[in-house]
C-alpha cells in the first residue's frame, strides 16, 4: 500500500512577522499563526474518514510542535500521540539564524533574484543533507501509511520535491504557504487552500 501524506508547514511565527530567519532556532506562533494552524486542523478533520488511521509526525522544533498540538486538538487526536522526528526539522541556516532578511538582502542584492539564497548562509545545512533525511523518512517502513506531517517552509519544499522527483530549481521555485497544505498520494501532489485571513509575510 502506498502512503498518503498530508504535509503542513507551521503557522506564522513572531520571527516570520519580523522577517527574521529561524532555521534551527525558534520563535512562538503569532495569533495569526495559531489561527492558521486551527484552520488547517479543521480542514483536515473534515477530510479524514477515520482519525484513528492517522499518525501525526512533527519536527521537534517548538513552532512545529505548537502547530502539531493545535492541529491534533482540532482533529481529536491525543497530543501525546504526536511523533517527533528530527528528519523533519528545518534547514540549519548557520550564521544567519535570527538575522533580519532585509539586512541580508541589502548586503547581498543578488539574492533578490536567487530562490535558494537561504542556503548561502555561512555554516548552513546543505540541500543534499536535508534531501537525504527526507528520503530516509519517506523510505521508512515504520512510518504510518496514513501520515500527517508538520514541518517547515524550506524542508517542506524539499519534501515535496523528493516525493515527485523535482529538479533543484523546481524545489526552490515552490511557494511556502502557511494558509494551505498538501496531500501527497499516488505520486501526485494536491494543494488544499484554507480560508484564513491574508498572510502578511512568507519569511522562512
Amino acid at each position: 500500500m502506498s502512503k498518503s501524506i498530508f504535509l503542513l508547514r507551521h503557522g506564522q511565527t513572531i520571527f516570520n512577522a519580523q522577517q527574521r530567519l529561524q532555521g534551527h532556532c525558534n520563535s512562538d506562533l503569532t495569533e495569526l499563526g495559531q489561527q492558521q494552524a486551527a484552520m488547517v486542523g479543521l480542514s483536515l478533520k473534515n477530510k479524514l474518514a477515520d482519525k484513528r488511521q492517522w499518525t501525526i509526525y512533527a519536527s521537534p522544533l517548538g513552532r512545529a510542535m505548537q502547530t502539531a498540538e493545535i492541529v491534533a486538538n482540532q482533529i481529536g487526536i491525543n497530543i501525546n500521540e504526536i511523533v517527533q522526528d528530527v528528519r523533519l526539522k528545518e534547514f540549519c541556516l548557520g550564521d544567519w539564524e535570527q538575522a533580519y532578511i532585509p539586512d541580508i538582502k541589502k548586503e547581498h542584492p543578488q539574492f533578490n533574484e536567487q530562490k535558494d539564497w537561504y542556503l548561502m548562509a555561512p555554516n548552513a545545512e546543505s540541500y543534499y543533507e536535508v534531501k537525504d533525511r527526507i528520503e530516509d523518512f519517506l523510505a521508512d517502513t515504520s512510518v504510518s501509511d496514513n501520515a500527517i506531517v508538520i514541518s517547515h517552509g524550506l524542508t517542506g519544499a524539499v519534501f515535496r520535491g523528493v516525493y515527485v522527483g523535482m529538479t533543484y530549481n523546481e524545489v526552490f521555485s515552490q511557494d511556502l504557504p502557511q494558509d494551505a497544505y498538501f496531500l501527497l498520494a499516488n505520486d501526485k501532489i494536491s494543494r488544499i487552500q484554507c480560508d484564513v485571513q491574508q498572510i502578511v509575510t512568507v519569511a522562512v
